[in-house]
């Protein structure tokens, strides 16, 4: 590259070569012309790009993965500003049963809705009781880290299957 079309002095980000072309003749009012050039993106941008473009299409099937990576932060947040959090939402475990028992007195179902019913009922109580003795005791102090992974790999089983895109 000769000198009269490198640019001296000026700044660019890092990984982008920026040529100038100088002044046409003829043309003395006007700026000169800056072609901008990025250097080639590195194997691990590229690697990055195409997970996050795969975690961007399958969103919607895992989203029950989300929310478990949302609780475990938000328990672990709650767990170092505010211990006690943990007994104000022990209760908050026994909503799901107390739904399921509502819904099945106005509404009986009975096989594969029952069974749904139940399903979600349990594990939603599962969470919430997790979510109250994480927030309590640590999200990974003793077995909580494996109820966690339990219950993560129940609920994206049980909305693969709902959803049908397994």
């Amino acid at each position: 590259m000769s000198a009269r079309t490198r640019a001296r002095g000026a700044k660019t980000a890092a990984g982008v070569t920026t040529v100038r072309i100088p002044r046409q003749r003829g043309r003395r009012r006007s700026d000169p012309f800056v072609v901008v050039v990025p250097e080639r993106p590195s194997l691990t941008r590229e690697a990055l790009a195409v997970v996050g473009g795969w975690l961007w299409r399958s969103r919607h099937a895992l989203a029950p993965t989300a929310l478990a990576v949302a609780a475990l932060a938000v328990a672990g947040v709650l767990h170092v500003m505010a211990w006690w959090s943990g007994l104000i939402l022990a209760p908050g475990g026994a909503g799901p049963l107390l739904w399921l028992l509502l819904v099945q007195r106005r509404r009986p179902g009975t096989g594969a809705v029952l069974g749904w019913r139940i399903t979600a009922a349990v594990l939603a109580s599962s969470a919430l009781a997790w979510l109250a003795a994480a927030a309590g005791c640590g999200p990974l102090a003793g077995a909580l880290e494996l109820w966690w992974l339990l219950t993560l790999i129940t609920a994206q089983s049980a909305w693969l299957i709902v959803r049908r895109t397994h």
